[in-house]
């Protein structure tokens, strides 16, 4: 891992941003973003932050995320949903590594799986899940997986059986297992 030592450039912003704001930036030694396949032309970056470091790192497609972790051998599942006929979002949920991809096909955000969220994390793809199928609380809950041929409450087993219909939408899911 090469290191190199940097000075913080601050400046003061401008527009409508508040009296005492301000901006923060680092220059990059060239050979880093050509390295990283950067330029003029291809300037997206994704920005990770775990509370003591900073990582840069050029955003990853979703055949690029599913294939490496594929030949990794890692269990990954496809879920495709759904509004109406629309596809919203495609989802690889790698079960291995508790990670995610969701690729928005909708500028609506109630329509798309994780509202505004871009880079939504395992435990937003958790929380999702179980927002598509009956509550864990609710009455009669027994019978219910009992008609459904389930012994346990498990949101993703629930949703392969029900498709992740609700009464009060039309979205939907469909999932399938990825080699």
């Amino acid at each position: 891992m090469e290191r190199r030592s940097a000075r913080l450039i601050v400046n003061t912003a401008g527009g409508t941003a508040g009296k005492d704001a301000k901006t923060y930036k680092a220059a990059l030694p060239s050979s880093w973003i050509h390295a990283l396949g950067l330029s003029d032309e291809n300037r997206d970056m994704e920005l990770s932050f775990d509370g003591e470091s900073i990582t840069i790192s050029v955003p990853e497609t979703y055949d690029a995320f599913s294939s490496r972790r594929a030949g990794k051998k890692h269990r990954l599942l496809e879920l495709r949903f759904y509004d109406g006929e629309k596809l919203c979002n495609r989802i690889c949920a790698d079960y291995t590594s508790h990670d995610i991809y969701s690729e928005r096909y909708t500028d609506d955000l109630v329509k798309t799986a994780f509202g505004k969220e871009v880079r939504p994390s395992w435990e937003s793809f958790q929380q999702f899940l179980s927002e598509r199928c009956v509550p864990r609380q609710r009455a009669g809950l027994r019978e219910y997986l009992e008609a459904l041929g389930l012994d346990e409450y498990d949101p993703l087993t629930i949703i392969k059986k029900t498709g992740g219909r609700m009464a009060e939408d039309q979205q939907w899911l469909e999932i399938r297992e990825m080699t």
